[in-house]
């Protein structure tokens, strides 16, 4: 085994299932990079392929979720996958890259709000005195995935 190899077994065994949800939304992300590189170079053939990695994040998150103690958060998160793998599936080979980039910036959004739940667990570690206070529901959205 390669020392990065090691080092991203490593990442995925200590990241823990928060940190596992946000390692799936950069899996997607850097998916998502390589169908548009393709797209735009008219590799039809790659960009099949790295469309096919996306979709199995997707898949992934999606099965992922906890629809029984997730409650609305779980329930809309599945929607959007949904929505995320239909764009995808339904645009390509198209020749553009419209589908890719709404559902990568749909990614980056989705991303962007797990990982300030991340930080927010981080500082509930954190002396009282120290931490901030926190706005979202912590605790449902961590049902979400069962958290």
């Amino acid at each position: 085994m390669t020392g990065f190899k090691a080092y991203k077994g490593n990442q995925v065994e200590g990241a823990g299932p928060l940190g596992l949800v946000l390692l799936t939304y950069d899996a997607l992300n850097k998916s998502l990079g390589r169908t548009r590189l393709a797209i735009e170079s008219g590799d039809f053939c790659q960009e099949g392929e790295h469309t096919g990695r996306a979709l199995e994040a997707l898949i992934e998150l999606t099965t992922a979720l906890n629809m029984e103690e997730g409650g609305d958060v779980a329930t809309n998160l599945a929607r959007i996958y949904g929505y995320m793998m239909d764009t995808l599936m339904q645009k390509m080979c198209s020749g553009s890259t419209d589908a890719v980039n709404e559902v990568m910036n749909l990614t980056l959004t989705l991303r962007e709000g797990w990982q300030e739940l991340a930080d927010q667990q981080k500082q509930k570690l954190q002396p009282r005195a120290v931490r901030p206070q926190v706005a979202v529901n912590v605790n449902q959205a961590n049902m979400a995935y069962g958290l």
